[in-house]
């Protein structure tokens, strides 16, 4: 099972992703969290920190993170998520290629059918149509609040100001209608929402 939770920055994507993941090892089950575009992969790493970290310092071009972004989904997909679920394990991803449609697409401007065409080159079917997917979503408020007691240096897309952010923020609806995403709103405790996902998955 190829499950994933998308959203935007500071929704808490990876700690339910954590969540669902110690759910399922409960039960027996191979599990695997991949928080793209790292996922405790070094290669995948390295270009995360080109793209999230030094990608302030060097401007990179939209379709340069586009690729970057695509590259790094590749090795993880090869390296982490086929093993496990050719074994008949779960492989949970915290984003996937919807967020490049959300921050590279709407927010900078990149052709959604070209962000498309690139996933669909570089990866197989499976990851482009997970079995289970969701996106989290929270107001601005409680987002940024959750975003500065991270305790971590702010990376390049969350530093962007003007109306990037909120281009991002639309995104979302409209990637859920054009997708067939559920949405759930994030913005009670751990435990709700984590609740919320199981129900909504119907995993129970």
């Amino acid at each position: 099972m190829y499950i994933v939770i998308e959203g935007q920055d500071g929704t808490g994507k990876s700690t339910q992703a954590r969540l669902l993941a110690d759910y399922f090892k409960n039960q027996g089950r191979e599990v695997a969290v991949m928080d793209e575009p790292d996922g405790d992969l070094p290669q995948a790493h390295e270009i995360h920190d080109l793209i999230l970290v030094q990608g302030k310092k060097y401007g990179l071009e939209p379709m340069t993170n586009v690729l970057l972004f695509t590259s790094a989904r590749l090795e993880l997909w090869r390296k982490i998520a086929e093993p496990i679920l050719k074994r008949g394990g779960v492989v949970i991803s915290a984003r996937n290629y919807w967020s490049t449609i959300a921050y590279q697409g709407y927010g900078e401007g990149v052709s959604r059918n070209k962000i498309i065409k690139i996933t669909k080159d570089a990866l197989p079917d499976k990851y482009y149509h997970p079995d289970k997917s969701i996106i989290l979503t929270v107001s601005d408020k409680i987002r940024l609040e959750r975003q500065g007691n991270r305790g971590k240096a702010t990376e390049t897309f969350e530093a962007k100001v003007g109306d990037f952010q909120q281009r991002v923020n639309s995104a979302y609806p409209k990637i859920a209608k054009d997708f067939n995403i559920p949405i759930i709103d994030a913005s009670g405790t751990i435990e709700e929402v984590f609740d919320k996902i199981i129900n909504l998955l119907s995993l129970q």
